[in-house]
């Protein structure tokens, strides 16, 4: 019995590893040169395979030679590892010649562990993986997808820069013993920079201070006053000037990557209109939406295949019959960040996805709150992205509560008090 259990299993074995690409090239890609592996059906052997490796600059004409080479061998699929920044350019150059690319998670491709680990075996491997169908390609979005991730990465990454320039701001102001963010809450605001512009200039008296409070702030002159009695110098003054100028300038960039943006999410705006009804997410994180996945929602088969890649969801680890605990992983981290956002912003809304945070945050915790706000979030825009005559219909904060079978609830509650107290309760209407 176990011989020929032994022998159903090997035959299984070698069924699974049927070639299935004729003709593929994987490429071991360094910061100036790469190691091309091309294997393709043998001329000698038949059934058989041959292949050839080769080195390669990374430089354009060297790049372009791969190309031609390629296309003398026949050869139209070319996979290549995740490495660093450096496979942006040999796939992007590939792709334009007409190739298609594979992008493979390092992960996915392993290489087995006791084998010599050198380019020329790494790109052998590569080659051997794809032609065998062992791996997917990762998620590659196509040219104005990723142009326009380049720019909302950036404006990402400077409003980062101008949230710690204000805060190195706001540490200057309290070594000055200049106590201003405990009175007004936006320390940037009309009030707030005149202030701390008049104390730039020389102006050290707080009741004069005090008095350039516009609006609602002029209710808080006396506490104004208080809080501008400091020892504000002219070093403290030199250091928020030049804060200043880079605030400054921090924001005309991002307003001219808004405006940019603006240009470049134009074919798409219609999709970015549907996104926006989503309670939580607004233009801006509705245009980073769309630039970490794109709008053409045929790669991802689902939505669950969507949350999955953005790792929304644990992923599965099972050993022995029995569940190991679970995570889930790291992802995308500006689609991440953005759901985040899209996250807090829902939880401050009396909508389905600001109860669905609420009542997760109340249980488990707001870290998991936000992962399974992001987790409706990314369903909700798959269904929007994928069928344009969709409109996002708001469930309502009441909906789980509509779910709930509230004699059965009323029961449950009446056994728990008796288990507690150990007398009978007896329900009476109230009057």
């Amino acid at each position: 019995m176990c011989r020929e259990l032994l022998e159903v299993v090997e035959v299984d074995e070698i069924e699974d590893w049927v070639e299935t690409v004729d003709r593929v090239a994987g490429l071991d890609l360094g910061k100036a040169s790469l190691t091309a592996c091309i294997r393709v059906p043998s001329e000698q052997r038949p059934g058989g395979r041959s292949q050839e490796v080769r080195d390669y600059a990374t430089t354009t004409g060297s790049l372009l030679e791969l190309a031609d080479h390629l296309r003398a061998q026949s050869v139209r699929l070319v996979a290549m590892e995740a490495t660093g920044e450096y496979w942006k350019p040999v796939f992007y150059l590939l792709e334009a010649e007409g190739f298609t690319c594979w992008l493979l998670n390092a992960h996915h491709v392993k290489n087995v562990p006791g084998r010599p680990k050198t380019d020329k075996l790494d790109a052998v491997w590569l080659a051997k993986v794809v032609e065998r169908g062992m791996c997917r390609p990762s998620f590659v979005p196509p040219k104005p997808i990723r142009q326009l991730r380049d720019l909302t990465r950036y404006r990402r990454v400077l409003i980062r820069e101008r949230t710690r320039e204000k805060q190195r701001l706001h540490n200057v102001l309290e070594d000055a013993q200049i106590k201003l963010s405990s009175v007004i809450t936006d320390l940037f605001g009309v009030s707030g920079r005149a202030m701390i512009e008049a104390m730039i200039d020389g102006q050290r008296d707080p009741k004069v201070l005090a008095q350039m409070a516009h609006g609602v702030m002029r209710s808080k002159i006396g506490a104004l006053t208080e809080a501008l009695r400091g020892h504000f110098e002219d070093h403290h003054a030199f250091i928020c000037r030049v804060m200043l100028q880079r605030i400054d300038t921090l924001d005309a960039q991002i307003g001219q990557l808004d405006d940019k943006i603006g240009q470049m999410i134009a074919p798409f705006a219609g999709q970015v209109t549907r996104l926006d009804e989503v309670a939580g997410i607004g233009r801006t994180n509705a245009q980073e939406l769309i630039a970490e996945i794109g709008v053409d929602m045929s790669v991802f088969a689902t939505s669950a295949h969507l949350v999955s890649w953005a790792k929304y969801c644990p992923q599965p680890r099972q050993s022995a019959g029995h569940d190991k605990q679970r995570s889930t992983g790291k992802g995308n981290p500006y689609l991440a960040g953005a759901l985040g956002e899209i996250g807090i912003g829902a939880s401050r809304t009396n909508t389905f996805l600001g109860e669905r945070y609420r009542r997760i945050a109340r249980r488990r915790g707001k870290k998991r709150a936000l992962v399974a706000t992001g987790h409706s979030v990314l369903t909700i825009a798959w269904h929007l992205l994928a069928d344009p005559d969709t409109h996002y219909l708001d469930l309502g904060p009441d909906h789980y509560q509509s779910k709930i079978n509230k004699d059965r609830q009323a029961r449950a509650l009446i056994r728990q008090l008796q288990h507690i107290t150990g007398q009978q309760v007896l329900l009476e209407p109230a009057a």
